[in-house]
């Protein structure tokens, strides 16, 4: 495919892009025939059950076929129809690659139509994505404006030159191909971005003249709704990183599947500057940078794009809206239904309050309400839906309970929607911030070994090996806060994690001290736990008896690794646990939080506790007025 600005060389009928000749530059990909070289469509899949890792599956075509072929425009598709003696060898899917160039458009876009028919066997797909292997001329990286860094090469992570640390993602780099960055540590998965914010990433060459960039219109196909984190190093689709099994993608035996990914827009840029010293690369990189931030603006107003041949993408007019007003109602702080600020609101397939975090079939569509509570979500494909949001400062997750029909062509108004986050008395003492994340909390330095300088200032949660950092702190005695004089944002470690003893990894017990002043007879309390995130750990809860058998706890739970993974949050979960006044004191009272977890990397991140007391009054009176069009 070629427009006079850029042409792209691809493998015949499989698929794989090969080439790319830009401002005069003869390849931008690293190709030289391998399977994991030049640009491609993947999954990584397996059987159910299997304990085996996950086997990737190139997409590879046995059909070509040019499907649009105008002056304006070129559509090029590249199928594969799955049948009974491909079993064992590809995954189970009918798939459908394509590739569009337009005239006068500084880049391609690529979308994929895969289907799984009901009669085939079950499999399981851990991840789906698009990798494009760039020329190591492309080694500075660019993720957002204040994360952008030179990178070392891939042999720059091997031995002797690079030291591998507690997993193969993370290296020492002890003797790089560039200096500055000698004792640093490089892991891919610090420079993850949540799916809202993940529109655009890319790379500039050495000479600060050619962008390679991947901008991501909508996030309306990818999997677990706008907070789900993922990887920026290629275009991440479908995936467990953060979230793990809560989101794992199963296709069960006797289920028809089918979906739209993308597309994406690869774009590509380049400058007039001519580099004569370091000090001119700076504004070389942010004109290159800028106006890949504006093209990425420019796809997001074009959503969805009228100009793709295929009749499973949906054009604007195949689309449908919703729209309405949320307010919250919590009795214990207003007598009144009041407006929430920016709450985020969506459309996902129909299941639980707070389900879209783990829901990774189908389509997502989110939206922020306005000051007043007001939200539309456009651009909506048909199928059923329920509406979900979440409120920041508030615990709960709110589903509307009647399934939402979207058609072509509908705008329907649920008028008035109220939000009444759980709760069953007055807060005594809160700890942290309901926001579903625990960047609030205290996050130490990293080890001097183990710095990355993009995250001196910003993110440290992002650094390496901070869950070693907790014994650091606390070598002998736990964590104990105390309410009233503590201060979460300096004295609530971010991870409640285990200690480090010689080799071995020991549950902790963090103590929450407060006082009270009386406790009426037969009084009852609730202490509401709200995760951020949970690796292999189980939590239990005791109060004032640190001994006795546990008055809450839960099974070993989670396995999205957002804490090795630096991230700051993973899969949401709410717990409630009812307190009984008679076990509590008049004066000092103790809630001891035990986890238990016997690795580096078990633990949980806290988003927000809150310590109800015993409720009191009638729940105040309102009236709904729900309107429908």
């Amino acid at each position: 495919m070629d427009n006079g600005i850029l042409q792209v060389t691809f493998a015949k009928p499989q698929g794989r892009v090969i080439s790319i000749r830009y401002n005069g530059i003869e390849n931008l990909l690293n190709y030289h025939g391998a399977e994991n070289q030049g640009g491609y469509w993947d999954v990584f899949w397996s059987y159910p059950g299997s304990e085996h890792d996950a086997v990737m599956d190139t997409l590879d075509g046995t059909e070509f076929q040019a499907v649009v072929e105008r002056e304006d425009q070129v559509e090029i598709s590249f199928k594969r129809n799955w049948e009974p003696s491909l079993q064992y060898k590809f995954s189970y899917l009918n798939t459908d690659i394509r590739y569009v160039m337009l005239s006068g458009v500084s880049g391609f876009y690529t979308y994929s139509i895969l289907e799984h028919d009901k009669s085939w066997p079950p499999f399981d797909i851990a991840e789906g994505r698009i990798a494009v292997k760039l020329d190591n001329r492309f080694s500075y990286m660019v993720i957002s404006d204040n994360k952008q860094k030179e990178m070392p090469f891939a042999s720059d992570r091997e031995p002797p030159r690079g030291e591998r640390l507690a997993y193969k993602e993370a290296v020492l780099l002890v003797d790089p191909s560039v200096p500055s960055l000698k004792g640093e540590v490089d892991d891919k998965y610090q420079y993850s971005l949540d799916n809202k914010d993940n529109k655009v990433h890319g790379w500039i060459d050495n000479d600060s003249t050619t962008g390679f960039w991947v901008i991501t219109p909508s996030n309306e196909f990818k999997t677990g709704g706008p907070f789900k984190q993922d990887l920026t190093s290629l275009a991440m689709i479908i995936g467990d990183h953060y979230v793990g099994d809560n989101i794992h993608f199963r296709l069960q035996a006797g289920e028809y599947w089918k979906k739209t990914l993308g597309p994406i827009f690869f774009y590509l840029n380049s400058n007039l500057y001519q580099i004569q010293s370091e000090i001119q690369r700076v504004p070389a990189r942010n004109q290159l940078w800028e106006d890949a931030k504006t093209q990425m603006q420019k796809e997001v107003n074009s959503w969805p794009y009228n100009f793709l041949a295929s009749e499973e993408y949906l054009k604007s007019n195949q689309r449908g809206s919703v729209a309405g007003r949320l307010l919250t109602y919590d009795r214990y702080v207003s007598t009144n239904d009041k407006p929430i600020d920016f709450s985020y609101v969506g459309l996902a397939l129909p299941g639980q309050p707070g389900s879209w975090q783990g829901e990774c079939k189908g389509y997502q569509f989110w939206t922020r309400a306005d000051a007043d509570g007001n939200f539309i979500i456009n651009n909506v494909i048909p199928g059923n839906y329920n509406l979900y949001a979440w409120v920041p400062g508030f615990v709960g997750d709110f589903m509307h309970n009647v399934t939402i029909f979207i058609s072509a062509g509908c705008g329907i108004n649920l008028g008035v929607l109220i939000f009444e986050p759980p709760r069953v008395g007055p807060t005594l003492w809160e700890i942290g911030i309901p926001d579903r994340s625990a960047a609030e909390f205290f996050i130490p330095d990293p080890n001097y070994r183990y710095p990355n300088k993009l995250y001196t200032k910003t993110e440290k949660y992002r650094q390496y090996g901070l869950w070693d950092r907790y014994t650091d702190f606390y070598p002998i005695d736990d964590l104990v806060y105390l309410v009233g004089i503590s201060d979460y944002k300096r004295d609530w470690f971010f991870a409640h994690a285990p200690r480090k003893v010689g080799e071995e990894y020991h549950p902790t017990t963090w103590q929450i001290k407060f006082k009270i002043s009386s406790t009426p007879k037969n009084s009852s309390y609730l202490l509401r736990i709200a995760l951020a995130a949970a690796h292999m750990a189980r939590l239990e809860v005791r109060v004032n008896k640190p001994l006795e058998e546990a008055l809450f706890n839960t099974y070993l739970f989670g396995d999205g690794n957002a804490i090795a993974r630096h991230g700051i949050h993973g899969f949401q979960r709410h717990y409630e646990v009812p307190i009984d006044g008679a076990l509590l004191i008049e004066g000092e009272n103790t809630i001891y939080l035990t986890t238990k977890g016997n690795f580096m990397f078990s633990g949980i991140m806290y988003d927000y506790i809150r310590f109800e007391g015993p409720p009191y009054g009638a729940k105040t009176p309102r009236k709904l007025l729900l309107k429908f069009n």
